[in-house]
Order: structure tokens, then sequence, then C-alpha cells
């Protein structure tokens, strides 16, 4: 089994974006910590002490999301033959039985999970109950407020 953590394609994107946000912020923060250290007493320098912060803070991002990137498995779900089967990075539209409401989900490496913005862990129970099914199917999970079901209403590569 590979330690390799899935991830999507969009997810990569977000990451290296974000390490290059970071990475042209440096010299800035280096700039901070050095205008800072000329107003003197450094014990009592308030801005050279946020500024130092600031550093520690971005530095520990840089190497997390630099860690994430070289630990992940990207994959472009739209290369996949669509099967009917729903897989990591797959839509999925489900029919809630119990509100009667449709919703529909993308799922998604466990950094990149926003259910607000409809993205599921593939490592979360509703996922794992997904995964390897197909349309018309209906599942059945345990949530921490109980049991919920849903039909499988559509799944697509996108």
């Amino acid at each position: 089994m590979s330690d390799r953590e899935p991830m999507t394609k969009e997810g990569e994107v977000a990451l290296q974006e974000e390490l290059q946000k970071l990475l042209t912020e440096r010299p800035k923060i280096s700039k901070a910590i050095a205008e800072a250290r000329e107003f003197g007493d450094l014990k009592e320098n308030a801005e050279y002490h946020a500024a130092k912060e600031q550093q520690g803070l971005a530095e520990a991002r840089i190497r997390e999301v630099e860690s994430k990137l070289s630990r992940s498995q990207v994959i472009e779900v739209k290369n996949i033959p669509e099967s009917g089967r729903i897989i990591f990075g797959a839509t999925v539209t489900l029919f809630e039985m119990s509100s009667e409401k449709e919703v529909t989900y993308k799922i998604v490496g466990e950094d990149e999970a926003d259910v607000k913005k409809g993205k599921i862990s593939y490592s979360s129970p509703i996922s794992k109950a997904l995964i390897g099914k197909e349309e018309g199917e209906i599942i059945k999970f345990e949530t921490p407020s109980g049991f919920k079901e849903y039909e499988i209403v559509s799944t697509k590569h996108s």
C-alpha cells in the first residue's frame, strides 16, 4: 500500500499557487524584520517580534505545503474512462431519502475537503459508502447523528 495521498488536479494547482504566494512573501517578511531591527532594542520591539512570528508561520506553512505536494498522488479523473462506478475524484448527485432533497458532492483528498463547497474527503463515511457503487444503488451509512440513506442519482468524472 502506497503512503502517497490522493489529490485531485485542482487540489494540486491550489497548493502550488499557495506555495508560490508564500515564496513571494518571503522577501517582504525579511525586509520587515530588517526594518524593525533598526528601531533599536529588540526585547521591547513589537514590530520585530510580529515580523519574526509572521516569518515562522510562513516558513512552517511552506514546509507543510511542500510536504503535501511531495507526498501526493495526483489523480486526473477526467482522463479515466467513465464506467458508471463511483471513484476518487468523481462528482456524485444523491437523493437524500429522509429530506427528499438532492445533494451533489465531489470526492477529493483530505486536504481539499470542504463540505460547504460540496467537496468531501475520500476517507469520510459517505465517501467510503459511495466508492465502487453505481447509479441507482442505495447506500446506507452511519453518521454521528444516526443512519443516513441516499439513492445515487448520477456520477460523472469532472
